[in-house]
């Protein structure tokens, strides 16, 4: 009889994924200098006019920003517009999407 091995890989939960995130988040601006570059390139790529899916990618956007909690008076702002508050909401928000997205079905099909 062939021994059976237990497998030390541990599926996370959507609430864990998220907090996890959050603490890196909170571990890299301890540790390094956030000049915002990143969120810069982000806005700008989401918000490229030339993209074939521009307007789904400001309803997209107008989603995170919402969940965020960022008024939508403010949704067309650039992301140096944001008060400190707010830039803490989106990353949490944008960290929270991540974690959604690393668990969706990975074999997905249109329905015919």
């Amino acid at each position: 009889m062939p021994a059976q091995t237990i497998s030390p890989v541990r599926t996370l939960n959507l609430g864990q994924r998220t907090r996890g995130l959050d603490r890196i988040t909170q571990l890299r601006a301890e540790l390094w200098h956030d000049d915002g570059r990143d969120l810069k390139k982000f806005f700008a790529a989401v918000r490229d006019r030339r993209d074939p899916l521009y307007d789904q990618n400001s309803r997209t956007l107008s989603a995170l920003l919402f969940l965020a909690g960022i008024p939508v008076s403010r949704h067309a702002l650039s992301p140096e517009a944001f008060s400190a508050e707010e830039k803490a909401s989106l990353i949490l928000a944008m960290n929270q999407f991540r974690a959604m997205v690393s668990l969706f079905p990975k074999r997905l099909a249109l329905p015919r």
